[in-house]
């Protein structure tokens, strides 16, 4: 029996753990890589998987996937040891606006607000670390609150 084709599913790890139908993307990561481009815009139609792009960017590079190269395998990108020890070694920050879509301007911001506030959630123990300077430590913990306020109702 033939794979399903999973319509809209953005989650590479859903995708690939789900036997889903894939068209092998993860040469990208080495062009990519290679290219050493400080800046990559990936502009494409709507449905084209700039978002699964994006997530198997994050699932190949980020920490938080660490020791779960497992995967890759089968793929393009896993047939290079270089590549295989690479895997799982960056702090990565994704941002994802695929999902926001809000039917005006003050729903779109609060969000997008969320969004970003959940990233700095996400990281916030970096103000307790010697990673962050003392100034970069001071506006990560002022940028939560100032934030939320406008949306807090007034607490």
């Amino acid at each position: 029996m033939g794979r399903t084709v999973g319509i809209g599913i953005q989650d590479f790890d859903k995708v690939i753990e789900g036997n889903y139908f894939y068209v092998d993307k993860t040469s990208f990561i080495k062009e990519w890589w290679e290219n050493g481009d400080d800046v990559t815009l990936i502009t494409r139609p709507r449905r084209f998987g700039k978002t699964l792009n994006i997530s198997m960017l994050n699932h190949f590079f980020s920490l938080e996937y660490a020791g779960k190269g497992e995967i890759f395998e089968g793929l393009s990108i896993w047939e290079e040891e270089k590549y295989r020890v690479l895997q799982g070694t960056y702090p990565v920050i994704s941002l994802s606006f695929a999902r926001i879509k809000e039917a005006d301007f003050e729903s779109t911001k609060r969000r997008v607000i969320e969004v970003l506030m959940s990233q700095f959630e996400k990281y916030a123990f970096l103000t307790e670390s010697d990673k962050l300077s003392q100034r970069e430590k001071i506006l990560c913990k002022n940028i939560i609150p100032k934030a939320i306020c406008p949306y807090n109702k007034g607490k």
